[in-house]
């Protein structure tokens, strides 16, 4: 391979890293499993615009952040190694990627789907990328602000079959919504000295260690309150009802013995991997429960 070649490998490898793939395929599983349950149908090319529209509007925020954050990045070992700390990228070519995408996207989830889901793209974008971001460094209510944008693509997939806001599409809204809180707080534990050294704030660093456990049992309680409710809500079934609280009652019970027992960053670490495991076999449950009940 010629090292001009190599160069535009790498850059559109690098390019593609800015959208954040893995963060990007877990925003388009739950769209998809919103527009999966939603009452009613949608053509084949309506799935792939709104899906296609999402990613990019997705990627464009990621893309964005990263041109925000990219000094901060570089005291934090797994953002450190991306393009635009580790010095292999041109700040503005992150910054017109990002934007060229939102310029792209937004129309096209606008066209794909209707005005709803694209207004819902819009507060997911200028929300994470205007007010999450730069409240990371001020106070911990970012992580609040940042769970928003992370809770509406399920939303987002609901209102495209449906055209509106409704309860069932909420609850998905409040699940990924508090998923995310001891989710994020827990990874604040374990990499506490990195944000300190990043600049950037979090429970532990503003409230103590205490507070922060404290805080993750609390909303994993509201959590698996609002998992449940997709059963009485008849969006899910007794499959999907017995696994919610099975799943609940094993997260909740390493939460607890976290606060009990005051444990630290190995704990905090399991609580990280737990909340994967609980949401990957949430929503597991959730398409197996689907498929049983058509």
């Amino acid at each position: 391979m010629t090292a001009q070649a190599l160069t535009r490998s790498t850059t559109l490898s690098d390019l593609i890293s800015l959208t954040k793939p893995r963060l990007s395929a877990q925003v388009l599983s739950t769209t998809a499993g919103g527009m999966w349950l939603a009452p009613g149908e949608l053509s084949g090319r309506t799935w792939l615009l709104t899906l296609l529209a999402t990613a990019g509007t997705v990627g464009a925020a990621n893309a964005l952040n990263c041109f925000i954050e990219r000094d901060s990045d570089r005291f934090m070992h797994r953002t450190q190694a991306r393009p635009l700390p580790s010095g292999r990228m041109d700040p503005q070519v992150a910054l017109a990627f990002g934007v060229l995408l939102a310029a792209l996207s937004l129309p096209a989830l606008l066209v794909g789907a209707n005005a709803l889901t694209a207004a819902l793209g819009l507060l997911a974008l200028v929300s994470y990328v205007f007010v999450y971001t730069p409240l990371k460094s001020r106070s911990w209510v970012a992580m609040l602000v940042g769970a928003v944008p992370g809770a509406l693509p399920p939303l987002m997939g609901w209102t495209a079959v449906t055209r509106s806001v409704s309860w069932p599409g909420l609850a998905l809204f409040g699940i990924l919504f508090f998923w995310q809180l001891p989710h994020f707080l827990a990874i604040a534990l374990f990499r506490k000295e990195e944000y300190r050294a990043a600049g950037l704030t979090s429970v532990p660093l503003q409230h103590g260690d205490v507070s922060a456990r404290w805080q993750l049992l609390i909303y994993l309680v509201a959590l698996v309150a609002v998992s449940f409710s997709l059963y009485p809500l008849k969006v899910a079934g007794g499959f999907y009802a017995v696994s919610a609280l099975l799943l609940g009652v094993l997260y909740l019970g390493h939460a607890l013995r976290g606060v009990v027992k005051g444990l630290g960053a190995g704990w905090a670490r399991q609580s990280f991997i737990l909340s994967l495991i609980y949401i990957t076999g949430l929503f597991l449950a959730l398409m197996v429960d689907g498929v049983a009940r058509v």
